[in-house]
């Protein structure tokens, strides 16, 4: 395993800004580069986090350009429209895109080997969109997917069981968005089958799958529970730890699913997503995954993005 680890971030907004931090306190890296279009933004992200350097290690930390992609493992994308209060993470799909389009442009002249994570939503359709603007192999473009959407989902049962998250094995799949489903039939603490009343597992995963806009409505963005599931993602890939992650990518015959990134169980090492884990899905769970997988491709089909690889 090389020794150098280096990460890029492009998007200095709330969620590269505290991804960046989170790296950074987390000692994940040995070199960490931010970029965005408002580079004093950017520069003062950089200037801020560096001034705390003496308590948290010697990492090199700098606001730079696309240049500064040349060497980069990792390039994590959070750059593009915010989500606003009342829009869904589909709403934002044809502005993404276009700003997509710019920044793989300026990537691909300086690297074309590391690993593109992306985070921007809606992120299954975003991840999609650099799969075939860029034309990486597949393992090497991933969604952070339902990663998030599995630990709120954690969260909230070990709340409910009074057990610690960690000890809670559950799953969300599907898109990271509203048609994302519980796989309530594999949801387990130790082997334990979950029981809960219906009324309570509705509860739950309702208040899994708005989460996002709750925490908007509250204080316009959501930020800290991403950069550490984008950390997760991270550390997973620099370290080769072939950890299970949901992290969406694109399925191929997955539960008789094709041609569309969705958040499944992954297996991420160095390589990025090694392989796909197959669930075994309930009948209820099937016809919810395939919806979730149409409504996705629908969205592509219906804006007519110009997808081809530039």
């Amino acid at each position: 395993m090389k020794s150098q680890r280096k990460v890029v971030i492009i998007g200095a907004g709330f969620v590269g800004s505290t991804t960046a931090y989170t790296l950074m306190l987390r000692n994940r890296v040995n070199e960490l580069v931010l970029i965005d279009a408002n580079h004093a933004k950017a520069a003062g992200d950089a200037l801020d986090i560096n001034h705390g350097m003496p308590y948290i290690g010697g990492a090199k930390l700098w606001a730079g350009g696309y240049e500064d992609c040349a060497g980069a493992d990792i390039i994590i994308i959070t750059a593009g429209a915010a989500q606003r209060p009342g829009e869904t993470r589909t709403d934002l799909l044809k502005r993404n895109a276009d700003i997509f389009d710019s920044i793989i442009k300026q990537i691909l002249p300086y690297n074309q080997e590391a690993i593109l994570l992306i985070a921007t939503n809606p992120v299954d359709i975003m991840a999609y969109v650099t799969l075939k603007k860029s034309g990486w192999p597949v393992n090497r473009v991933i969604g952070s997917g339902t990663l998030l959407d599995s630990g709120r989902f954690r969260y909230l049962l070990g709340k409910e069981l009074k057990i610690d998250p960690r000890s809670v094995h559950a799953h969300i799949i599907g898109e990271h968005g509203d048609s994302e489903l519980p796989v309530w039939s594999l949801a387990n603490v130790a082997g334990v089958d979950i029981e809960l009343e219906d009324e309570v597992k509705e509860k739950i995963f309702t208040q899994t799958r708005d989460a996002a806009y709750e925490i908007i409505e509250a204080k316009g963005a959501t930020y800290y529970a991403i950069a550490l599931a984008l950390d997760r993602i991270v550390t997973a890939i620099l370290d080769d730890e072939g950890a299970v992650l949901n992290v969406s990518t694109l399925l191929d015959n997955y539960c008789g699913v094709s041609d569309v990134y969705l958040g499944v169980p992954c297996v991420v090492d160095r390589s990025g997503v090694r392989k796909t884990l197959d669930l075994t899905l309930s009948p209820e769970e099937q016809a919810l995954f395939e919806k979730s997988a149409n409504k996705l491709k629908a969205l592509i089909d219906s804006l007519e993005l110009d997808l081809e690889q530039k």
